[in-house]
């Protein structure tokens, strides 16, 4: 009986080698000749592997097999140089890079980058520095791999652990008016009002870097955030934009810190009609390193733990904002903060709405001061 002829191929081709296992071989839609990447034992594997990538091509799926082969190190520097960051995000980037990514990815092309290298990865830099430094660096790397991707040099991202990405920050401490006033007073007349502007305005420490005289209205009471000065940790400020759109605002000041800010501008701003409005001793900007000694002992006498930050003075505002019948788009507007959430839409605060919550703030605060000063006078009479 005669032999069936054998059914020609229309895709790719197989040969038997030598050692008797088969090759197959492709023209893939770039003209090139390609091999597989291993040999099969039967010409049946060989032929279903030339159908999956036959199939591949058909579908417009098929990627070039070498185009992964690029090294992560160069690609991960080129996406840092690409991107318009902002200098204090650049800073961060390339930092996670250096000291939690490229030590493990470095020497790795981007199709070597598997999810049970990057599960690894993330399991041993949980076990060497903290969460919220973890998750920053996931991002940052699921975000590269996301480029790589739109590149159509990898065919999907390696970054697929749920959550990995999320930070769980730690609910931050909220001061008393009582200790806003023992930290205004300890740290000094210098830097009175700027305790005063972090928690009442409430404005960012890099926002204040950038206050100017001209920024300042005595009536109403408040002050125009511009632009913003965050240090770099060189010790250099950087003059750019607000963190956001929304961070450009004008920030109503309850009326108990008229005089506080009189004496401040008299006093301590750069003399110049464009001049600084906090500046050091000597007349130039002040730097987180010598303000941050001052806030320390600052902070031990105000009774104040020692996790305690100047930034957490924006989260006391907050509160304090709040419980003065602030509402959720009140308080943003306040702190320059921006939203996505649809909600926030419809809702408005204007600056007559702002002087309401500064009066109500400044009220609230007044009021406060009073039953300490009671306190006090009770106590007194009773050790009398």
């Amino acid at each position: 009986m005669a032999r069936k002829p054998m059914k020609k191929r229309r895709f790719g081709r197989v040969r038997k080698l030598v050692s008797g296992r088969y090759q197959a071989r492709y023209l893939g839609p770039d003209g090139v000749d390609r091999p597989a990447p291993v040999t099969f034992a039967t010409a049946g594997e060989a032929d279903d592997w030339l159908a999956e990538r036959q199939a591949e091509v058909r579908k417009g799926d098929w990627q070039d097999p070498d185009a992964g082969a690029v090294n992560f190190a160069e690609y991960a520097g080129q996406w840092v140089d690409e991107r318009d960051l902002s200098a204090t995000t650049d800073q961060l980037y390339r930092r996670l890079l250096r000291l939690h990514i490229l030590p493990t990815f470095r020497q790795w092309d981007l199709d070597e980058i598997t999810p049970p290298r990057v599960r690894t990865w993330r399991t041993e830099r949980l076990t060497a520095t903290g969460a919220t430094t973890v998750a920053k660096s996931y991002r940052l790397l699921k975000a590269i791999l996301e480029t790589a991707v739109d590149d159509e040099l990898i065919r999907r991202n390696p970054c697929r652990i749920r959550g990995a990405g999320k930070e769980s920050a730690e609910e931050r401490p909220v001061a008393t008016v009582d200790q806003v006033d023992a930290l205004a007073d300890a740290i000094g007349p210098r830097w009175r009002l700027m305790v005063y502007i972090a928690a009442y305005g409430p404005a960012r420490p890099e926002e204040q870097a950038e206050m100017r005289r001209p920024d300042v209205s005595l009536a109403p009471l408040g002050i125009w955030v511009r632009r913003a000065a965050p240090e770099l940790t060189t010790g250099r400020r950087v003059v750019g934009e607000t963190k956001s759109e929304a961070g450009k605002r004008f920030m109503v000041l309850p009326g108990f810190m008229q005089k506080d800010v009189e004496r401040h501008l008299k006093w301590f701003a750069q003399k110049e009609s464009n001049g600084l409005l906090f500046v050091g001793e000597k007349g130039a900007p002040f730097r987180r390193t010598s303000f941050g000694r001052k806030w320390a002992k600052a902070r031990v006498k105000a009774g104040l733990p020692d996790n305690f930050r100047f930034y957490d003075l924006r989260h006391t505002g907050h509160t304090l904002a709040t419980q003065s019948g602030a509402t959720l788009k009140d308080t943003m507007v306040r702190a320059g903060q921006s939203s996505e959430r649809a909600a926030m839409i419809y809702q408005h605060s204007n600056l007559d709405r702002q002087k309401e919550v500064a009066a109500a703030l400044d009220a609230r605060v007044r009021a406060q001061r009073d039953a300490s000063r009671e306190a006090s006078g009770t106590q007194r009479a009773r050790e009398g």
